[in-house]
């Protein structure tokens, strides 16, 4: 099997919080919790959950605009944790970030042409004739009109801001995008569309992507695999296929059964959960979904369940699925 390009090893993510009372300790809220992931040339690799469960903020560690806590991201095998100055620089090359909010990601005081060029100004990217000729052809490429170039961001529909975000994010020929719920500030028609020009301009310019959204049917439409995410820690991962035929992880069987039936006659057998949702400030102890688990055992609230194959490249942290239970149900 192919190494993959982007390796994320036990990453952890942690902000202070603001002291309430004079000499207090500060809290400390864990976003990102012990998040190992593998992502390989060409694919898709999806990540799914909750609001707040850490996934913008795994993708922003990511591209470095979080400096991640500890743990490791190594791309080619290289620690870009550990990066400054000119190496850190020329990292923004190999990856490029979409946001979620199109208008807030763009300058109101730069025009579409002035949005695309700059980062091939910043980087020294080509003289100033091949820049305009690379900004009229990234424009053309994401469906806007020359006559685009000129026009600030307010002139812009939803739609096309976002198609300006991805024009710019491709303008220093980035070798992974990090798309943080690029369409869940569009509307629906609108979504498909900017959702087939990212499949289109994948496979025109090589590229390799991580998806973040909370939509299940939009990340089943665009990713080869999916991860789960629960309260900043990865509990199950695996084909984007198999994730809704074969959900192991409680949790990601809840999530599952939150989408609409197909059919208006056809019943919705929904999980609802109950219980508390754990708080991510402090220290964290056991399984984070232990709390709201119709199957929780003891063992599920002293020891955080380590993610595991139970079956070919179907990972889980459950211990449902431990080594015993799997060779139990023939996994």
């Amino acid at each position: 099997m192919a190494e993959p390009i982007l390796r994320v090893v036990g990453l952890n993510k942690e902000f202070k919080l603001r002291k309430s009372k004079f000499r207090e300790p500060h809290k400390i809220l864990h976003a990102v919790n012990q998040v190992n992931l593998e992502l390989y040339k060409g694919e898709t690799l999806g990540i799914i959950g909750e609001s707040g469960c850490g996934k913008s903020t795994l993708g922003r560690c990511l591209v470095r605009l979080h400096q991640a806590t500890s743990g490791q991201i190594l791309l080619h095998g290289q620690d870009i944790n550990e990066l400054t100055g000119k190496d850190l620089k020329g990292l923004r090359r190999e990856i490029q970030m979409i946001f979620q909010d199109p208008y807030s990601s763009l300058n109101p005081r730069k025009t579409a042409g002035e949005t695309i060029e700059e980062p091939m100004i910043v980087h020294g990217h080509l003289s100033k004739p091949e820049r305009k000729a690379r900004v009229r052809s990234l424009m053309n490429e994401v469906g806007l009109s020359e006559s685009h170039i000129h026009r600030f961001p307010h002139e812009f529909s939803g739609g096309q801001r976002q198609r300006i975000n991805i024009a710019r994010a491709l303008a220093l020929d980035p070798e992974i995008l990090v798309c943080d719920e690029p369409v869940s500030a569009l509307d629906v028609s609108v979504q498909a569309q900017v959702l087939n020009l990212l499949n289109s301009l994948q496979k025109q310019h090589e590229l390799t992507m991580i998806f973040i959204s909370h939509d299940l049917s939009v990340i089943k439409h665009v990713s080869d695999r999916i991860a789960i995410m629960y309260l900043g820690r990865v509990v199950e991962q695996c084909n984007a296929e198999e994730i809704y035929t074969d959900a192991r992880h409680p949790y990601t069987k809840a999530l599952l059964s939150a989408i609409p039936p197909e059919s208006p006659f056809e019943k919705n057998s929904q999980i609802k959960l109950t219980g508390e949702i754990p708080s991510p400030i402090g220290e964290q102890i056991g399984c984070p979904f232990a709390s709201r688990c119709p199957y929780v055992m003891e063992k599920c609230r002293r020891v955080t369940p380590k993610l595991t194959e139970v079956a070919k490249d179907h990972l889980v942290a459950c211990y449902l699925y431990d080594s015993q239970s799997a060779r139990e149900s023939g996994s």
